[in-house]
């Protein structure tokens, strides 16, 4: 388990990759922690963090480790080349102005994803929110903050949502419960609008949206929210961030993530998908 609190690094998946890269090289290899840092005339710590993706992957480190482990040529200029475009920035890197910096590790993870399952008890999930929804929920999360600080973070989250359009989209498994439409965010018409968002929304074949009914009663899921990440790069363990109220708390340890993908799929249960959209219509009515 990791929390990540404001001011720690948020590195791109690709740099995930290549640190768990240079952990199974050095292990395939025999060599020790210590070793590899006698290699680099470093301690022990900036190699655990080069593995762990803590820290940028300096090409000439990169270079030394790969000649220890015993890489060709080639091999060692292509890490090298995908180490340097693993340091650029990601393009949310221009909102670290308003955005937290263990929140910009989430859409890293968020982007290079190819399942997504997430549990929702409060709003609708950032992905799914309609422009008017989001500025609601964040001018409420945010009552002493600019409106240029709201905006930049609407902007944020709005250009988030593209990767749901691209051609390798990820799946999208979402669980809300059924407080989530009750809860008049921004009056009727914005609620009205956010409703028929999720309707459109539904109908991909690449998303999926389960509304825990209130007669489901109580039940494993209610708790705080979370995502979890599954990625197509097997060097990736399967994540699950759990937002805290001043930071985030990411778990990658088997026993965690298949506790939480256990409570996802016992409360997908409680529901179908015929059940959601005819909720989501009974309560698209309501606010007409």
């Amino acid at each position: 388990m990791s929390e990540a609190r404001s001011g720690s690094s948020a590195p791109t998946v690709l740099r995930m990759i290549l640190g768990r890269r240079l952990r199974d090289m050095r292990l395939g290899v025999g060599a020790s922690l210590e070793d590899a840092a006698k290699a680099l005339r470093v301690k022990t710590l900036t190699i655990r963090r080069l593995e762990k993706a803590e820290v940028a992957l300096k090409p000439l480190y990169v270079e030394k480790l790969l000649e220890t482990y015993g890489a060709d040529r080639q091999e060692i200029d292509e890490f090298v080349d995908l180490a340097e475009q693993a340091n650029e920035p990601g393009w949310w890197h221009s909102y670290r102005d308003v955005v937290p910096s263990w929140f910009t590790a989430y859409v890293s993870l968020e982007t290079g994803a190819k399942t997504l399952r997430t549990y929702e008890p409060q709003y609708v999930t950032g992905l799914l929110q309609t422009p008017d929804y989001a500025r609601a929920v964040l001018r409420g999360g945010l009552p002493n903050g600019s409106e240029e600080e709201v905006t930049r973070r609407v902007e944020l989250r709005l250009r988030r949502q593209s990767l749901l359009e691209r051609e390798d989209a990820p799946t999208l498994w979402v669980v809300m419960e059924e407080a989530v439409l009750h809860r008049e965010v921004g009056g009727p018409d914005v609620m009205r609008e956010q409703i028929e968002r999720l309707l459109d929304m539904s109908e991909l074949a690449h998303i999926s949206i389960d509304i825990v009914p209130f007669g489901a009663g109580a039940h494993v899921g209610a708790c705080a929210p979370f995502t979890y990440f599954r990625f197509e790069e097997p060097e990736l363990p399967d994540i699950v961030y759990s937002e805290l109220l001043s930071a985030a708390v990411y778990l990658d340890q088997r026993e965690d993530v298949v506790a939480h993908l256990e409570a996802h799929s016992r409360m997908a249960l409680s529901t179908s998908s015929d059940d959601s959209r005819a909720l989501l219509n009974r309560m698209r009515k309501e606010y007409s």
